[in-house]
């Protein structure tokens, strides 16, 4: 018998010239990450980077001391309602000429340089509105006991007031007279002496 033939081993691997022959397969990677200081910062970090920066431009709280290389203030922006009797007119008449100032804006219509103007020109709901608003800030600060900051929010309160009888048609001297009908009479006989109307009309019987 003739010896075995011996089959051929099968080569292990790929030989050199067919691994270049095949088409080298792409791996799919994720998204590509930009690194260094060219990549852009997310929304997250842009909104996060805009609040400290208003935060840094805030004043500091009363609280905290001033820094050393700031000097403290020269003027207390509080001083004259502190005193207010050091400012040349101040009386009660003042509200008079305020009145007359409102009532020379209104008239005239400049929009663009008075407030008063435009307040006025957009509405009696609004001029109510800053009313009211003006009226909750003086309540606040005197309730908090803030006795320098309810005289200016008082100014406030009594400057939109004026406005509001403006754009009512109110002359001053009409309340005035209402004030002095009501010197020497009781609040409670004044207040029963009202008509019923008027206290349907507000659907409550406590009125001041």
């Amino acid at each position: 018998m003739g010896k075995p033939v011996k089959k051929p081993a099968k080569a292990k691997g790929r030989t050199k010239a067919q691994a270049k022959a095949e088409p080298k397969a792409k791996l799919k990677t994720g998204p590509k990450v930009k690194t260094g200081p060219k990549a852009k910062a997310g929304p997250k970090v842009k909104a996060k980077k805009k609040l400290l920066r208003r935060a840094a431009a805030l004043p500091l709280p009363p609280a905290l001391p001033l820094p050393l290389d700031l000097p403290p203030p020269a003027v207390d922006p509080g001083a004259t309602a502190r005193a207010p009797f050091a400012v040349a007119g101040a009386e009660a008449t003042i509200l008079d000429a305020l009145w007359r100032t409102v009532e020379a804006r209104r008239q005239a219509g400049d929009v663009e340089h008075s407030h008063s103007a435009r307040l006025i020109a957009r509405g009696t709901p609004k001029v109510a509105q800053k009313l009211g608003e003006e009226a909750v800030e003086c309540v606040i600060e005197a309730t908090l006991g803030n006795r320098t900051a309810t005289v200016l929010e008082s100014a406030d309160l009594l400057y939109h007031l004026v406005v509001l009888w403006v754009d009512a048609g109110i002359r001053p001297e009409e309340v005035w007279a209402e004030l002095a009908r009501r010197q020497g009479i009781s609040g409670i006989a004044e207040k029963a002496a009202r008509p019923k109307g008027l206290v349907r009309a507000a659907q409550t019987t406590k009125l001041p």
